[in-house]
């Protein structure tokens, strides 16, 4: 039996089972008792799990990824500092992976890959505004919910398990979604994880990946020579202008390709507001001739080998088990004097910058300053800090007396000197645990409290009185945060609560026709009353002469009106209004929604409090007709519904 399954791990999480095992890890479910939840939990292999600097390196990116929230990623909720084990809480998914949903699914239609598409620009905007790459983005990397929403997984944690590697047959699934730039082991940017979502766009669109190969290392060169062939080649019922977007995202050049994930989903935006849009610019980009003349040098293999080595190797530990792949000697040379001499460099640079010698090679003492209460990068600015010192951040700590991100500790202390060893040890302070705002519209405000207090997260409850028409007094009407946005402990949550409908100046209703009327009426939150009609009037059929109210009166909402109309009740061009009472169910409590229904068409709605014990509505129809007409009411308690029995009225 797995020695998790059964264990509770700080005293807060208790493991249920293992749902998935990956290179470097074992994600199991279990149940949050905090704040009773499930959630998913990623432990580290225990051989990793004794090395520091990956430790060190995995809990840092955590940190990092743990700071964003957004509907289409995959949430962080917590992560672990125990030094006997290092695991990441995260969001429990019901749903499959991208990769799963196309080999059930085979090619997507256009419009489902547009959807996903969408989805996952979306993500990738939030992370890219947060200086954070994903740089593994690949359907296995992507969560399809039940719902049809995708989530973007793994976010930072793969290009962390960089050490003991070989390249594999298995790695390959993540080089076939490679950027050029990755490949030829250049610096990267946002814009290499927007060509990686083109090849998943490309993929979803045809079904096939847009290069092969037989091994990793020739398709990482088709991506840096290679141009793919163009989806509406294999699929011409694919839209155009959906072609041009993939294509664009997918150059091989990153000036080319669009400058952010927002650019992309602009145009996506409005290829899907109009299938037919012309996107000639992109047509004309992707043609043009390159304004570079001078021949394109082929990039060694041997140096496209260790970038995408170096690559895989971040995504996949090599299985012992595994027969490592074979190489030529010349080739194994070549690698290998290239590993030997980057190694060499970094150990020159690491003696150049931290070594025993200081700053410029120098014997000289430095104070350590204090950078208490600064986040990471505004203390490596610091004066005294700046091209001396290097801050490593250790971990995180729990502290209200910082905000997330700063630092609370340091090692060594401020005031200390120091001529070797120039590096600053720092933990944080936390990022505080989100949990989801409740959905309090239309609830009582009393039971509002109750449950903003049963959190558990010592929020500080403020309250705003506004008018409503369509809320009755004492119900909420909104929040601030809104419903399932991010909550932490000692928020400050407004609640806007409603005084009841505003008072209501009476307008000149006659000389409306009577529909009008009664509409304009119940606009204004008036109550249709009686209406009588007057055959010897001489003013049009259907027109009202006469009104209950006179004009420019003050008076409050659901206030009863009655007309008197022009002509006969039963004229083929005469409306009429029935007033209909509907008793409240007696087994419900506070405030319930209760909608009118005529003849199965949803007219109106309002918030009305179950100690009202009855509400009114005014129906109308053609004079001589006839009508089914209830009302349904729902507990904004319990969410029950019931329906009054269907009453027939005539007009």
């Amino acid at each position: 039996m797995d020695q998790y399954i059964g264990k509770m791990l700080d005293d807060r999480y208790e493991i249920l089972e293992l749902i998935g095992s990956g290179g470097m890890a074992n994600v199991y479910k279990a149940r949050c008792h905090r704040l009773n939840r499930l959630v998913a939990i990623k432990i580290l292999k225990s051989d990793l799990a004794d090395n520091a600097d990956f430790r060190r390196r995995f809990h840092d990116e955590s940190q990092a990824v743990a700071q964003l929230s957004h509907a289409n990623i995959v949430s962080v909720y917590d992560v672990s500092t125990n030094p006997d084990r290092e695991y990441i809480v995260m969001e429990l998914i019901d749903g499959i992976t991208l990769k799963q949903y196309m080999e059930r699914r085979g090619r997507m239609d256009w419009r489902e890959s547009l959807h996903f598409i969408t989805q996952i620009m979306r993500g990738l905007s939030h992370a890219h505004s947060r200086g954070i790459i994903h740089r593994d983005i690949k359907p296995q990397n992507i969560m399809v919910l039940r719902d049809g929403s995708v989530k973007v997984a793994d976010f930072g944690i793969a290009c962390l398990a960089n050490q003991g590697q070989t390249l594999t047959q298995e790695a390959l699934g993540s080089v076939h979604y490679i950027s050029p730039e990755q490949a030829r082991g250049d610096r990267i940017d946002a814009r290499s994880d927007i060509y990686s979502a083109g090849v998943v766009l490309y993929e979803m669109l045809t079904g096939r990946l847009p290069f092969e190969g037989d091994s990793a290392v020739s398709v990482a060169i088709q991506h840096l020579s290679s141009v793919p062939l163009a989806p509406r080649d294999i699929d011409p019922s694919i839209p155009e202008p959906l072609e041009l977007i993939c294509m664009k995202a997918m150059n091989s050049d990153p000036n080319k390709r669009y400058a952010s994930a927002d650019a992309m989903i602009e145009d996506l935006e409005k290829f899907r507001r109009d299938p037919s849009v012309d996107m000639d610019y992109i047509r004309q980009e992707l043609t043009a001739p390159a304004a570079d003349t001078e021949p394109t040098m082929p990039l060694p293999t041997a140096q496209v080998a260790s970038a995408v080595k170096k690559h895989t190797g971040e995504l996949r530990r090599e299985r012992e088990e595994e027969e490592p792949p074979r190489r030529d000697k010349k080739s194994i040379a070549i690698i290998a004097g290239i590993f030997a001499a980057a190694v060499l460099l970094v150990v020159l640079l690491f003696k150049l910058i931290l070594g025993d010698f200081g700053p410029a090679g120098s014997n000289k003492s430095y104070p350590v300053p204090d950078i208490r209460g600064k986040t990471v990068e505004d203390a490596q600015e610091m004066e005294g800090v700046k091209d001396i010192f290097l801050i490593e951040v250790q971990g995180t700590r729990t502290t209200e007396e910082y905000q997330p991100g700063q630092i609370v500790e340091q090692d060594p202390a401020a005031g200390r000197t120091r001529k070797s060893n120039l590096v600053i040890q720092v933990y944080v302070a936390a990022e505080p645990e989100k949990v989801p705002m409740k959905d309090l519209v239309g609830m009582e405000y009393r039971q509002a409290r109750v449950l903003l207090t049963d959190m558990g997260l010592d929020l500080k409850i403020t309250t705003e009185t506004v008018s409503s028409d369509k809320y009755g007094a004492d119900a909420v009407i909104e929040t601030v945060p809104a419903a399932d946005e991010p909550l932490v402990a000692g928020q400050t949550v407004i609640l806007r609560v409603s005084t009841g409908p505003e008072t209501v100046t009476v307008p000149t209703f006659t000389g409306q026709d009577i529909a009008n009327a009664v509409q304009n009426a119940q606009d204004l939150g008036l109550t249709v009353g009686e209406i009588t009609y007057d055959a010897f009037s001489v003013a049009p059929q259907g027109q009202v002469i006469e009104q209950s109210i006179k004009p420019t009166s003050e008076v409050t909402g659901g206030t009863k009106i009655s007309f008197t109309v022009s002509g006969q009740k039963n004229s083929d061009d005469a409306t009429a209004a029935r007033v209909v009472e509907f008793t409240m169910p007696s087994d419900m409590e506070g405030m319930i929604k209760v909608e009118f229904e005529q003849d199965s068409v949803t007219l109106d709605s309002q918030y009305i409090n179950a100690s009202m014990g009855t509400v009114t509505y005014t129906f109308t129809g053609k004079t001589g007709t006839s009508s089914n007409v209830c009302a349904v009411f729902t507990s904004m308690n319990t969410g029950a519904t019931k329906v009054s029995a269907i009453q027939e009225i005539r007009f």
